[in-house]
């Protein structure tokens, strides 16, 4: 009887074992993957304020050049505002979007001006923003995939109920609008 009781207290423990090396790998693995999130988040943030930085050396450039409404350049200001006031991954793109647009507008409406458009500082910025454009739309990728992840992982059983007793939350996607879509 004593051999079938400590069997039986043997299987107990080792259940008990892989239940907690079960949660400990799951919550390490929901851990990995939020740092990962917030990692990407944060290439994003420094690829926009580069962004913003280019901006607003190229408003300076086209300023000297002095063609455009005073409206154009409160427009962009605003919107760049906007943008860097946005504090959730769904408000920072909505506010993005409403920057690329204005943006795109200044640099369209810019084109019909040989004289900027041969300035080789106005013409290096332009390279620059296009350049950066690309980097952050890399890091958009990059940052959805690891929520898309994070999320699938959250709402999966069962390490949701893992996720949920150590209260891990789901992400908000960050979706930009292709900056080519109207043209």
């Amino acid at each position: 009887m004593k051999e079938l009781f400590a069997g039986l207290l043997g299987i107990l423990v080792g259940f008990i074992v892989l239940i907690i090396l079960f949660v400990v790998v799951i919550y390490n693995k929901l851990v990995h993957l939020r740092n990962t999130v917030q990692s990407s988040w944060y290439n994003i943030d420094v690829w926009l304020t580069r962004r913003n930085d280019v901006v607003t050396n190229l408003l300076e450039t086209v300023k000297g050049y002095a063609f455009l409404e005073q409206s154009v350049f409160e427009k962009v200001s605003e919107a760049r505002s906007a943008a860097m006031k946005a504090s959730s991954p769904k408000e920072q793109a909505k506010a993005e979007n409403v920057f690329r647009d204005v943006l795109k507008k200044l640099l369209i409406a810019t084109e019909t001006y040989p004289e900027l458009k041969a300035d080789a500082n106005f013409m290096q910025l332009q390279s620059r923003l296009q350049g950066i454009e690309e980097n952050i739309k890399f890091a958009e990728k990059s940052y959805n995939s690891y929520v898309y992840d994070l999320n699938n992982l959250i709402g999966s059983f069962p390490s949701n109920i893992i996720a949920s007793s150590f209260k891990f939350a789901k992400e908000e996607f960050f979706w930009l609008e292709s900056p080519d879509a109207d043209t």
